[in-house]
């Protein structure tokens, strides 16, 4: 083991010396393994050393614990405060989205199943974080060229799909989309089985959901579940916590629902880049999802129960495949494990496609008798989603096509929705007019990102009946309770909205 050590070290150096630049990658694999190993070393064998030495440290704060929480409190009002101050006086229209995140967190408490048990600690650390993470990506230098590095990476990764894909179906991979879109969720569901084969997923999603459980106190089983929904889909990432579904409380597995709601499977994010959806804004924005979805999860449907899980010591996070014995069937059986995803997004669009053109050809010939013949669901979505643009922080001018894009997704489905952005985004590109008529043509840049993070996540209505019947197995009283169905929709819903919101304060 010390000789295929010092081989690496080797070969790492030499890589180093002979090209910084293009073993940057290389770079940061090992800097995390590093990271982690020497962080097990330490916890295995100085663990409780260090734990004994902040045992008075910790005391202290038990003894104090009012006065330091009301003064932490203080300090970070008076510090957003000053923040949006100074921010604000450059660029006053950003009170506008300030203003949305205060307007959809009140409506959702006031919605909310049990708003006297509602933990503050929970949606104030989860929107906390939230705004980290993008103060982090959007307006610190490491931040921004990280995640525009990532983005690239992720790009370049997705590229290999077509060698696979053009050896299959030939010429038609340039053509057709489903030649050219589809095939990349099959390869990356069986890259992301090879990482579960290897064990890299799990830690990863531990490592996630550490954090925002330390931070938000949530229990172990909702948090895991949340921070496996940044990677894999809806239905997939209950899977890491199926033996302990059947003794969850409601507000936990309301959680665990709204958290597939929140975020995008990895193979569907592959989708969505090869529309040209910018690949760095939809990492960042699964990413932050995570813990603003259990925020407003736990205010929408507060804990009112004794949880089952308080410790993650018993909690294991089970595989999301099955038992594999190599790397080889790992691959092979990731692969087979996406066609069935693979056929329902090809039958959904096919679907959606016929049931929006249904559905427009009828409310034209119901406003022609009445002399309104080109009303459309885009229109009748622009006018009722408009405020919810608007308060998002878009330009009043280009918050009516937003609004239909945020209507398609909710009623629809985020491929129609996305598919349309990255039309948009290919007029502006082309250098199109920006408007023809009275029809606009493309949006600017920023609301192209502020799009791309509104629409990131699977909550719409057919999702909703997809997550109850792929999970009601296990317990169907929990899972369809009178009021859970249509709250999980509608919360996550303003969830997104508010995610955007944080983002463009920043």
């Amino acid at each position: 083991s010390n000789q295929n050590e010092f081989s690496y070290v080797a070969y790492f150096i030499t890589a180093c010396v002979l090209d910084f630049e293009r073993a940057i990658a290389l770079v940061v694999l090992t800097s995390l393994a590093v990271v982690s190993k020497a962080y097990d070393l330490v916890k295995t064998y100085k663990g409780d050393s260090i734990t004994k030495c902040f045992i008075p440290a910790q005391r202290c704060f038990n003894n104090f614990r009012g006065w330091i929480i009301g003064v932490f409190v203080v300090a970070v009002l008076a510090l957003l405060v000053t923040w949006l101050v100074v921010d604000t006086s450059k660029r006053p229209e950003q009170l506008i989205s300030f203003g949305g995140v205060c307007m959809f967190i009140l409506v959702i408490f006031i919605f909310s199943a049990h708003r006297t048990a509602v933990a503050w600690r929970s949606v104030f650390w989860g929107l906390g974080l939230q705004f980290c993470i993008g103060l982090f990506v959007i307006r610190t230098e490491p931040g921004l060229t990280s995640f525009q590095w990532l983005g690239e990476q992720v790009q370049i990764f997705l590229n290999y799909t077509k060698n696979g894909s053009s050896f299959v179906f030939g010429p038609l991979v340039s053509d057709i989309f489903a030649f050219q879109a589809l095939p990349i969720v099959i390869f990356f569901s069986s890259v992301m089985s090879v990482l579960y084969f290897l064990g890299i997923m799990q830690w990863l999603i531990i490592k996630i959901a550490w954090v925002m459980q330390i931070t938000m106190g949530t229990s172990p089983t909702e948090t895991l579940s949340v921070a496996g929904n940044i990677f894999v889909g809806q239905t997939e990432a209950p899977l890491l916590i199926r033996p302990y579904l059947i003794d969850m409380t409601k507000s936990e597995v309301h959680a665990v629902m709204v958290g597939g709601f929140a975020t995008i499977a990895g193979s569907v994010m592959g989708a969505f880049i090869s529309f040209g959806i910018d690949a760095s804004s939809l990492i960042s924005a699964s990413v932050m999802a995570a813990p603003c979805a259990l925020a407003i999860s736990k205010l929408s449907y507060p804990e009112t129960e004794e949880s089952k899980f308080t410790s993650e010591e018993n909690i294991k996070v089970a595989c999301g495949y099955v038992d594999e014995q190599n790397i080889l069937e790992a691959a092979s059986s990731g692969a087979s494990a996406s066609i069935g995803l693979v056929a329902n997004i090809a039958a959904n669009l096919i679907a959606f496609l016929a049931i929006l053109a249904f559905i427009n050809a009828s409310l034209g010939w119901l406003g022609g008798l009445v002399g309104f013949p080109s009303i459309t669901f885009e229109i009748i979505c622009s006018y009722v989603f408009m405020p919810v643009a608007f308060m998002m922080g878009i330009p009043f001018e280009e918050s009516f096509i937003v609004a239909e894009l945020i209507g398609t997704k909710l009623f629809l489905n985020e491929f129609l929705a996305y598919q349309k952005l990255s039309e948009l985004k290919s007029n502006r590109v082309n250098g199109l007019d920006e408007m023809i008529g009275d029809e606009r043509q493309w949006i600017s840049v920023r609301s192209e990102i502020i799009c791309t993070y509104a629409l990131c996540g699977f909550a719409n209505f057919s999702s909703l009946g997809i997550v109850i019947g792929g999970l009601c197995e296990y317990k169907i009283p929990h899972f369809v309770p009178p009021s859970l169905s249509p709250c999980v929709a509608i919360h996550q819903n303003v969830f997104l909205t508010i995610s955007i919101s944080c983002d463009v304060t920043l």
